[in-house]
């Protein structure tokens, strides 16, 4: 079964790279944002199976969308990935209801199979 991504990030370069990995590996990437509101808009319309989020973004950050998507009566999985290690963001992480994280420069299709496979 193919899995449905909206990959959320301010950097056109970095969704343009990381939609091509996925594509490559078999997702179906159905949507891209670029900042938190239009994340909850294309959440609520295109209804992603998995939203990879980039912590950092120009009007929230990916703890607040995290947080908010996780609200949802069937919310998506939520993957946080940053240029930063998950070791600079303490406890945030795990109290977002992501799912995990992976930094930006250990994107794969295996590192988010890995996240997704795991025990929620």
């Amino acid at each position: 079964m193919t899995t449905t991504i909206l990959i959320v990030d301010d950097h056109a370069g970095f969704r343009a790279q990381a939609r091509a990995l996925l594509l490559a590996a078999g997702y179906d990437v159905v949507g891209e944002a670029q900042d938190g509101a239009s994340a909850l808009e294309a959440v609520r319309a295109l209804a992603p199976e998995v939203v990879l989020l980039d912590v950092q973004l120009p009007d929230t950050t990916g703890f607040e969308v995290a947080r908010a998507l996780h609200q949802a009566p069937e919310p998506p999985a939520v993957v946080l990935t940053s240029s930063r290690e998950a070791s600079d963001y303490g406890g945030r992480i795990e109290g977002s209801g992501a799912r995990g994280f992976v930094p930006k420069a250990d994107l794969s299709a295996w590192a988010l199979a890995d996240i997704l496979e795991a025990p929620a």
